[in-house]
């Protein structure tokens, strides 16, 4: 898939700037944002993907069994799905096929995803897939796999000593430049920056 895709920041996440927690005063801060985000997410899954629930709360529970203090403001983090879309009541992807569909996505994110591969696991062709999808999603599935892409890394960058490059090939990107990238255009900021701001000296330490 090509990258076009127009980026979206969560409404309830913080711009960063001068004013954002560093390492040695918004650890305990970033985290407990972090735990808050998986359990909203957890919640949010719960009734149609109970899988994905599961793999967030696993998430929240080691990270609570890495001793994380709970207080502070959120990193900015990419929403799941653009924040403002209501899908219509019909038009778009029944309910079986929008969780197959996703969580393949989930489930692949370290690999090549097309366009054709996603609409066989919904059993429709591509034209029919790519437009019943935006209607339940809000934005195409191009955009969708980069936004989710852009998440995992945000993840890995906040729970792991990964280096950028590592990081960029567990997302099924080329490397370090292409995460960089598309990480600047959704977010507004370098992926180094913003594991610079936002990760846990305790983490950045086992690099």
């Amino acid at each position: 898939m090509s990258e076009r895709s127009s980026p979206s920041l969560s409404a309830h996440t913080n711009t960063i700037n001068s004013h954002a927690p560093r390492h040695d005063e918004g650890g305990a801060d970033v985290h407990a944002a972090h735990l808050l985000g998986l359990l909203t997410e957890a919640q949010q899954l719960l009734h149609d993907d109970p899988g994905q629930a599961q793999l967030c709360l696993d998430r929240v529970c080691r990270l609570l069994r890495q001793g994380v203090p709970m207080s502070g403001d959120p990193p900015a983090f990419v929403l799941p799905q653009p924040g403002s879309h209501r899908p219509p009541p019909t038009g778009g992807l029944a309910s079986w096929q929008l969780r197959k569909v996703t969580s393949h996505v989930e489930n692949r994110l370290g690999r090549n995803l097309s366009m054709e591969e996603l609409a066989l696991v919904a059993s429709l062709s591509p034209g029919h897939f790519c437009r019943a999808f935006k209607i339940s999603m809000g934005e195409t599935p191009h955009a969708y796999v980069i936004r989710q892409r852009i998440r995992r890394a945000q993840t890995l960058m906040l729970e792991t000593g990964q280096s950028l490059s590592d990081i960029a090939s567990a997302c099924g990107l080329t490397d370090q430049a292409h995460l960089t990238r598309l990480f600047k255009r959704w977010v507004g900021t370098t992926p180094m920056l913003w594991r610079r701001t936002w990760q846990s000296p305790a983490v950045g330490g086992r690099a």
